[in-house]
């Protein structure tokens, strides 16, 4: 990457695209909902369950300008899910201001590992052991996604909960390939202790990306 791009990506006025598609979100509060996707390149958090390993290396990715990645989302949806890899390795404000422009609604899925930027109507925190999440983001997720994918987990999940702020919705997710274990598991949890609700990866079992 030149140095004239590496700038641009750097101020958020490009980003590492990897793809943009248009689905049924699959998770968490509001699964079942049209949403279009951009999915960014760029993550160090590194989960060995990751199922979208690709996206790890941002050098993969080419750099796409923001006004492009804005001018395909609105086509398709008024709520827009930015994801990834780790969205907040890179700038998000310049992405958020101009989906905000549309008028579009803008949610996030984060694993919170880095400094929150952009303006957001719906953060999902989905925290991992390796790299915990910042303060901020602790304080302003809308919504708390902890994947199952062994009993540790379970006291993980309750670390993470005790941090977020009152208002935030907590789930357990099973980490897919070990779903036929971890389910019976996070089912009794949930009935044990009914603050958390469960959350499947939907999308999967409805056979869309």
């Amino acid at each position: 990457m030149n140095k004239e791009l590496l700038s641009l990506v750097n101020k958020g006025e490009m980003l590492p695209l990897m793809e943009e598609f248009y689905t049924i979100q699959g998770e968490g509060f509001h699964k079942g909902t049209a949403a279009y996707f951009v999915r960014i390149g760029g993550c160090d958090v590194g989960c060995h369950w990751c199922d979208v390993k690709e996206s790890w290396n941002a050098n993969l990715h080419p750099p796409t300008a923001i006004s492009k990645i804005v001018e395909n989302a609105k086509k398709y949806s008024n709520t827009i899910v930015v994801t990834g890899g780790e969205p907040l390795t890179w700038n998000m404000t310049p992405l958020t201001t101009q989906l905000k422009a549309e008028g579009l609604q803008i949610h996030i899925e984060t694993s919170g590992a880095y400094k929150l930027t952009g303006v957001w109507d719906w953060i999902c925190l989905s925290p991992k052991k390796m790299k915990l999440p910042t303060k901020e983001v602790y304080a302003k997720a809308h919504e708390l996604k902890v994947i199952i994918y062994n009993k540790d987990d379970f006291r993980f999940a309750e670390e993470q909960a005790a941090k977020v702020n009152e208002e935030c919705i907590l789930y357990l997710q099973p980490e897919w390939s070990k779903r036929d274990k971890v389910i019976p598991e996070i089912v009794d949890y949930v009935m044990t202790n009914p603050k958390w609700k469960v959350s499947l990866q939907t999308h999967k079992y409805l056979n869309i990306p």
